[in-house]
């Protein structure tokens, strides 16, 4: 009997010797060694084992620092023997430990399990005649209460020392995060945290599409469509997943970048296929991923709110510009400079004319050319049948076309609730707008839809004052200010006064319609023989002119030749004109209300002198034959 408590003082104390110095110590591992050392000299155990306790598994000691595929695999699960401890620490090794190799010469086992806590471990033994003796006496339930006391307590310093060096990463991580709102050091800081954790494995960071995209981080675009069921999962739920990828030869752990309003992302770390990761490593990097999407998140909400005020801003200069009555080209090229705040490659406005829409000048070429009209086609095609706003990150999904801009949104351009035109921002890559830059174009051209509708009401307006409704030649208010303009701008010009000969026949004779029908006829030869050279206007009734800046008496008297010689031909029933020309250049020029006198002069000599000609002024009489 007293040798039995000698022996128990010396394992205690061999015991509180390597407890006083745990702080040693590097792995459970080499407390084991320590307690087969004691074990060997105070009992004689030569052939020992420890099975560490793992998620309801037993697996050796010494692979703990390493668990693989296999170690698992290979591991004693604890609902196969924790019958085997029925009120009892210390039984006969039972069969399914007794069948592997390794432990076929062992025949006791012992519990060492704290009350109210997870079992620690489980001690195999080929017990010799002093292990029974000890054991069987009084002190050995005793030592293997104090054995368990030492061993919980050098468990949970371990773990306690694990989870401080990853707190206080995870500390010094959270205090950088709450003084910085810069994405990349957040971002940077993520990665070297995981990496110097798992230097070894591959780490991935996979943002959500909406993330500021002006980080220069190497990261990953989430995308649903090509993404990995695990990783879509984990983006979803918010919980930590694993996955087996075989076909990527790792074993990948997802861990969602989340903030309080949502997730932002997903840690992606890959492992060698035979990696299992620990409870610990799973915690460390859940929590890593959360201080990460906190952090995120409160640098994004700062630049969001930097963004509303200058997006504000933008939306108010615009605003007031816009409502400055400029024509509507200038209007555009204002709005195509503010578009660009988005950074698009490719800016175009359309505005239907008829059935079909027509690009404008304040378009980019892309849009004038063969490739431009599969974006446009594609947009119109959707504007079809609604008149939501239009959102493609990638637009490659969608076509079977060669392209080269991936990334398109496209905002109606409203006039009475009916789209009367649109603007479309291209870039070659995809998912480059955020869903912010897409709220943003859409507030800028529906502010700009107001007064691109009043412009187009506006030169409706003054075409209505300044054509003809018949003819729609210009009014005579029109070339009355053109004229004016001429006479004190250009260095020549001419004036051609023309009146139908014998109109009041064709009205008497086939009607007002037909006349009416004479007169458009007329009037559409004329615009088609002068071209952009000048304008052509209804002076009243069946009378009409012709003003060309910046041209000389011989070309003024060739051109009115050609004029009197087509309208015969032109014409249905056939009539013919007479006309009064005058012309003026740096040496004569006549005061503006002269102009219409002299021509009204000429005109009428032409009357006088046989009709179907013309008279230029200075009482100089050109016929036409």
């Amino acid at each position: 009997m007293t040798d039995h408590l000698q022996t128990l003082k010396y394992i205690q104390s061999d015991v509180l010797s390597f407890w006083v110095n745990s702080k040693a110590q590097a792995s459970f591992n080499e407390y084991f060694y320590s307690l087969k050392q004691c074990l060997k000299k105070r009992l004689g155990i030569v052939n020992a084992a420890f099975l560490s306790f793992d998620s309801n598994s037993l697996i050796p000691v010494e692979e703990m620092a390493a668990l693989t595929i296999e170690t698992k695999l290979n591991a004693v699960s604890w609902q196969m023997i924790e019958a085997s401890f029925y009120q009892q620490n210390v039984v006969k090794i039972p069969y399914i430990l007794k069948e592997k190799e390794a432990y076929k010469m062992m025949t006791d086992l012992v519990l060492f399990q704290a009350e109210g806590k997870t079992p620690i471990g489980v001690l195999l033994v080929e017990a010799t005649d002093a292990w029974t003796d000890f054991m069987t006496s009084d002190y050995g339930e005793e030592c293997v209460e104090t054995l368990t006391k030492v061993l919980q307590m050098i468990r949970e310093n371990l773990e306690l020392k694990v989870n401080e060096d990853q707190y206080r990463k995870l500390y010094n991580m959270t205090d950088l995060f709450h003084s910085t709102m810069d994405i990349d050091l957040i971002l940077e800081n993520v990665l070297k945290n995981i990496k110097d954790n798992f230097p070894e494995f591959n780490v991935e960071l996979i943002l959500s599409n909406d993330q500021d995209r002006r980080t220069t981080i190497d990261i990953k675009l989430f995308d649903y469509l090509s993404e990995r069921p695990a990783t879509i999962e984990a983006f979803v739920s918010g919980e930590l997943t694993t996955e087996l990828a075989s076909d990527l030869n790792c074993r990948l752990l997802n861990a969602p970048i989340k903030g309080r309003q949502a997730i932002y992302g997903i840690l992606q770390v890959g492992a060698p296929t035979s990696y299992l990761f620990t409870t610990t490593e799973k915690d460390f990097v859940r929590m890593l991923a959360q201080a990460s999407g906190n952090a995120l998140e409160n640098a994004k909400l700062y630049h969001q709110s930097h963004r509303l005020v200058s997006d504000l801003q933008l939306i108010n200069e615009t605003s007031h510009r816009l409502n400055m009555r400029i024509d509507i080209h200038e209007m555009l090229l204002f709005l195509q400079k503010q578009l660009k705040s988005l950074q698009p490659m490719e800016v175009c406005f359309a505005f239907k004319h008829n059935d079909s829409f027509e690009v404008t000048d304040a378009s980019t070429a892309l849009f004038n050319s063969e490739k431009g009209q599969i974006y446009i086609k594609h947009v119109e095609q959707h504007f079809e049948h609604t008149n939501d706003p239009l959102f493609i990150a990638d637009f490659s999904r969608l076509t079977s076309n060669q392209i080269d801009y991936r990334s398109i949104m496209a905002i109606p351009i409203l006039m009475e609730e009916k789209i009367n035109g649109f603007s479309i921002v291209l870039h070659k890559e995809p998912y480059f707008f955020s869903f912010d830059s897409f709220k943003l174009m859409q507030s800028l051209i529906h502010h700009s839809s107001l007064a691109i509708a009043n412009s187009i009401l506006r030169n409706q307006l003054q075409e209505m004052v300044d054509l003809d409704h018949l003819t729609k030649l210009y009014a005579r208010s029109y070339l009355d200010q053109y004229v004016e303009k001429s006479l004190e701008k250009d260095q020549s010009g001419m004036f051609l006064l023309i009146d139908i000969d014998n109109f009041k026949y064709i009205n008497d004779t086939y009607g007002h319609q037909i006349g009416d029908k004479i007169l458009m006829q007329i009037a559409l030869k004329l615009k088609e023989t002068i071209g952009d050279r000048g304008i052509c206007a209804r002076w009243g009734g069946e009378e009409m002119s012709v003003c060309v800046p910046n041209i000389d008496e011989k070309e003024a008297i060739e051109l009115t030749t050609a004029i009197v010689a087509v309208i015969p031909n032109a014409t249905d029933p056939q009539v013919t004109i007479s006309a009064g020309l005058i012309t003026w250049d740096e040496q004569y020029r006549p005061a503006f209300q002269s102009v219409f006198s002299y021509a009204d002069t000429a005109l009428y000599e032409a009357k006088n002198s046989g009709k179907n000609r013309f008279c230029i002024h200075d009482r100089f009489c050109q016929t036409n034959s």
